[in-house]
Parts: C-alpha cells; sequence; structure tokens
C-alpha cells in the first residue's frame, strides 16, 4: 500500500494542533491509504510542543514531531518537513485548517484521473481577509510573474499533494534563501489545480503580520527575478540623462544672459541624485545579502529533539 506523508509546520498553534488532528484523521480513515503525520515544532513559544508530544503519546507510529532549537521560519519547516517525508506522495498543510483536509480524496482522484504529478489548491476568494492585504497580494502575483520565466497562479496555496519525484526534485534545489511558492512550479511537472473559498482559521491568531508577508513577497521577487536590478540600472541612466539634458538648457540659458537660480537648481539635482543614488545601492545590497546568506553556507535550520 501506497504511504501519504503530511507535513505540519506549527508555531505557536496549541489552540489548533488537536482540532487538526481530529479533522484530518476523520478525512484519512476514509481514504485507503498508509499515511503518517510530520509535526514540525517550529521554535514555538506557548504549549504547541506539549500538545504535540501528547498526540504523539497516543498516536505513536503514526505522528513524528521535529522539534526546532529556535524559531527558523516556515520555509525551513517545510524543507525540515519535506527531507523527513518518507512517503510515495506527499502534501504540505497549515495547522489552522485553513488548508482543508477534506479536499485530500478530491486531489487524489484528480491526480490519478488526469495523470497529474501535482494537484495543488487555489484560494478563489478572500473574504475575511484585510482589504489592503488583498490588495498587495493581487499586485504581487501581478508583478512577480511579469519577469519569472515560470506562472505563480494568483491565490495559490502551499497545500498540495505531489508524487514522489517531485518531492525529490524540490530537494534537490540547494539554495539557503528558499521561496516555496516559487520552487513548487520552478521544478515543473503536470500540475493542476482545485479552488475553493477562503476558510478562517479555526482558532488561534495568525502569525503573518502585513509587514511579514511584504518581506516575504520582496524575498521572492528577489530570489526569483532580477527586475529590481534591471529598474535601477534603466531608472538611473534615464534619470542621468535627464538631468544632463536639464543642465545642458540651463547652461544656454545663462549664456543667452538669461537669470537662472542656479542654487535652487543644483539643490534640487543633488538631492534627487542623491535618493537615486541610494535606492539603487539598496536594491544591490538585497541581492548581496542574499547571496552573503548563500556563501555563508549555514543550514537552514537546527534540530533539537526528534519525536519517531
Amino acid at each position: 500500500m501506497s504511504l501519504l506523508s503530511i507535513v505540519v509546520p506549527c508555531y505557536n498553534e496549541q489552540e489548533t494542533v488537536k482540532l487538526y488532528y481530529d479533522a484530518v484523521s476523520k478525512v484519512l480513515s476514509t481514504m485507503d491509504i498508509d499515511h503518517e503525520i510530520i509535526f514540525i515544532n517550529d521554535g514555538s513559544k506557548d504549549n504547541t510542543l506539549a500538545e504535540l508530544t501528547a498526540l504523539y503519546e497516543d498516536h505513536r507510529g503514526e505522528i513524528r514531531i521535529i522539534d526546532f532549537s529556535r524559531n527558523f521560519g516556515k520555509e525551513a519547516a517545510f524543507l525540515a518537513g519535506l527531507r523527513a517525508a518518507k512517503g510515495d506522495y506527499v502534501t504540505v498543510m497549515d495547522a489552522d485548517l485553513q488548508d482543508p483536509p477534506e479536499m485530500l480524496p478530491k486531489m487524489f482522484e484528480v491526480m490519478e484521473k488526469n495523470n497529474n504529478d501535482v494537484v495543488g489548491s487555489r484560494r478563489v476568494t478572500r473574504a475575511g481577509e484585510p482589504k489592503i492585504r488583498s490588495f498587495f497580494a493581487r499586485n504581487f502575483y501581478k508583478i512577480i510573474n511579469r519577469y519569472i520565466e515560470v506562472e505563480i497562479v494568483d491565490g495559490a496555496r502551499d497545500f498540495r499533494l505531489m508524487k514522489r519525484p517531485v518531492v525529490d526534485a524540490i530537494l534537490s534545489l540547494k539554495e539557503y534563501n528558499r521561496f516555496s511558492k516559487g520552487l513548487f512550479v520552478w521544478v515543473g511537472f503536470k500540475c493542476e489545480y482545485l479552488e475553493y473559498e477562503n476558510i478562517e482559521r479555526v482558532a488561534g491568531e495568525t502569525k503573518w503580520s502585513f509587514w511579514g508577508l511584504f518581506r516575504y513577497a520582496l524575498d521572492g521577487i528577489i530570489e526569483f527575478t532580477n527586475a529590481p536590478l534591471h529598474f535601477a540600472f534603466w531608472t538611473g541612466g534615464g534619470l542621468t540623462f535627464t538631468m544632463f539634458v536639464v543642465l545642458l538648457v540651463l547652461l544656454i540659458r545663462a549664456l543667452l544672459g538669461k537669470a537662472v537660480a542656479m542654487t535652487a537648481v543644483i539643490l534640487s539635482c543633488v538631492l534627487f541624485m542623491g535618493g537615486l543614488i541610494l535606492l539603487c545601492v539598496g536594491i544591490l545590497g538585497e541581492y548581496l545579502a542574499k547571496t552573503y546568506g548563500e556563501v555563508k553556507g549555514r543550514p537552514n535550520y537546527i534540530i533539537k529533539d526528534l519525536y519517531e
């Protein structure tokens, strides 16, 4: 019988892990497949680990726990779970039940029917989400898809069912700075998305702030496209040419004896070009920081304890 590995990152999810286990177990009981559930405790500061170990004691052989030494982030938790997964099929889910376990049987059905390698999930609405977050999310997909070589589907979740060759391909990518939404599609393979309405968290509060999501989106753009570098180059070149023309016009006016407030013009030019230089240096700094992170060769995470 085939084995399904379910990877579940957890950060301060003490209210949800038991609810999640009950919900996913109910669905798995209707499916003719062996399974393992791999919880990754990503340095939680509440009683998440205690809740997980209680589940582990009651369901040995079914549940495995990876306990990080501190909070390394969701991307590191994804990576640790995928590396630990032994299944012929692997899925990644959130513990807050915003990824409905009820979709798993349908995912297997579609995968078998259409001979897919991946069946993903896609939210068609963002009901209950702050409007400003929805606005920036929609525009993020428009911006990044304009410049990268693959398409990241608007509304696509990390929740997806993958065959073993897909997981192996993702694990073969060795970069330290990881953006899973991009990596999932970059490796290719035949993929199909199932649509569903947005679902609120079953309990607890989201761990993603607006600025956290903004930074995550910026990381994705930097890691999958050189568009910001192109922007800095062409903007710098265009503005330098424009300022050259302006100064040439002012010089001609001065030679013709017309009044020119040179102090104001020079001050404006200096401030404008100074701001442009700082912008370009900042963009270069972001790419340099990513390169520095890769060169250091530090591990994506450190495991404090294993329960298996």
